[in-house]
């Protein structure tokens, strides 16, 4: 039984999706969305590549950009932003994708489902994507960057540190931490350095060591480590998607524990005031980023 099943786990997991990179990864949610629904895994498949098109302006490189380029059709303005590393609008994305196509099957005719289906099921999913769930999402992330900004310039950033310590993993798992790119940035120019950007580094380092942890707990375990030590040094190395959706959110508990180690750190580290001189590595390397000097707030 336990042969079998491994079998039909190779079967039904593609070895593409193994090892999609990170800024991929919208295209294996969209298509294991199609594929769970019982849709058409191709259209799921070609619907994440159109999210990450590299024709579209990286989300990483929206907090720098000077200018958004944008989609014009006269009557509406579309901007063309990909959706790497996008969790929650892949999402939504995917059910969509689902909904159009089996909306178009039950009204077309079988003579012509070959081809109507596909087509206007595609067409009209990447059109709600870029028109509805891309904007939507990236308002949700303009809110959280308000609130980042005011948090770190209260009299009590202290304990903002230890709330947004304790919920940036979260933040990466929706796509939403893009946003605090353009906050590191303010924060350079306006005061010379930016005390964000090590509690982001500190939350990196708290997941990879969630997983350092659980490959202790599983040294026995031979396919768990070949998951659990490469996701590691990603996540040191400032990757984390790896470690969080391969190791530790299929636990739940490391998951939970990196979140408590990374609003520790987050609460120590903005109470000693360490400040980074830009935006770094967002793992161990990052220490090269840090002022030499600090003070207590």
């Amino acid at each position: 039984m336990r042969n079998r099943n491994k079998h039909q786990f190779k079967r039904s997991c593609p070895i593409w999706v193994k090892f999609l990179p990170p800024s991929f990864l919208p295209v294996g949610i969209t298509w294991s969305i199609t594929k769970k629904m019982g849709t058409t895994q191709i259209l799921g498949i070609v619907l994440g590549i159109t999210l990450v098109s590299p024709q579209l302006l990286n989300a990483y490189a929206v907090a720098g950009a000077t200018e958004i380029p944008v989609w014009d059709f006269g009557f509406a303005q579309v901007e063309m932003i990909g959706y790497q590393v996008q969790v929650l609008p892949a999402i939504l994305a995917g059910f969509a994708l689902v909904f159009i196509e089996k909306f178009f099957r039950k009204i077309t005719p079988a003579l012509v489902s070959m081809i109507v289906v596909p087509f206007c099921s595609l067409v009209l999913a990447v059109l709600v994507a870029y028109t509805i769930l891309g904007p939507v999402g990236w308002v949700i992330g303009g809110w959280i960057s308000d609130i980042i900004w005011a948090g770190l310039n209260s009299n009590v950033k202290w304990l903002f540190a230890t709330i947004f310590g304790f919920v940036y993993a979260p933040l990466v798992i929706t796509g939403l931490h893009h946003m605090t790119n353009a906050i590191d940035s303010q924060l350079v120019a306006s005061f010379g350095g930016t005390n964000l950007w090590p509690m982001i580094a500190l939350s990196n380092i708290a997941q990879g060591s969630a997983v350092f942890a659980m490959s202790v707990l599983q040294k026995k375990n031979e396919k768990a480590q070949q998951i659990s030590i490469p996701a590691m040094i990603s996540c040191y190395l400032s990757v984390t998607e790896p470690a969080i959706f391969g190791v530790n959110l299929r636990y739940g508990f490391p998951f939970l524990c990196g979140m408590v180690g990374s609003s520790l750190a987050a609460t120590v580290s903005v109470s000693f005031g360490v400040t980074a001189t830009n935006i770094g590595v967002g793992g161990i390397p990052g220490i090269l980023s840090i002022f030499p000097q600090c003070s207590a707030s």
